[in-house]
């Protein structure tokens, strides 16, 4: 069996873990005024547990591949993947989790959707700089306005 699969093999067992929390250990601790409204804090990690479900029973039938044999990691040459830039992204994750509260939401997620497209190889700044400007603004007003979850947009010490 070929890495992919066998990755696909361990994301299904963290899938179902997921899944059955979602569906049984999640919905069991509701408030009785909460089991009557159409959508319960579970109905979204239900929908991504049979979704990654899917997904990884795709990869293990090997449908995703068609009749061509595309993309084989090749077990011989592994040095020559980009370790570092996946390290690096990982690191860039870490650091935006913990810059998220001090920094606020808007720096700190533009910063990282910058950063780590530039990481990614990405160099057009003119394009870059404003999708990742528009697309924390949307997720944040989203967040704030349209849900009614604070999210602090700005710096701890600027008061907001």
């Amino acid at each position: 069996m070929t890495l992919d699969r066998w990755i696909a093999l361990i994301l299904l067992g963290i899938c179902i873990i997921y899944g059955y929390t979602a569906w049984f250990t999640m919905d069991a601790s509701l408030a009785p005024f909460m089991r009557r409204n159409p959508i319960w804090p579970s109905s979204f990690p239900k929908v991504l547990s049979v979704l990654g479900i899917l997904a990884c029973l795709i990869i293990l039938s090997g449908l995703e591949k068609g009749g061509e044999k595309i993309g084989e990691i090749d077990h011989r040459r592994l040095g020559d993947y980009f370790y570092g830039q996946a390290l690096l992204l990982l690191g860039l994750m870490v650091l935006y989790a913990l810059c998220l509260r001090p920094v606020g939401f808007l720096v700190s997620t533009s910063a990282f959707l910058i950063m780590g497209s530039f990481l990614l190889g990405e160099r057009k700044w003119h394009i870059m700089i404003p999708v990742a400007f528009v697309a924390t603004g949307s997720v944040w007003y989203l967040v704030q306005e349209v849900l009614g979850i604070f999210l602090r947009p700005l710096p701890a010490f600027m008061g907001v």
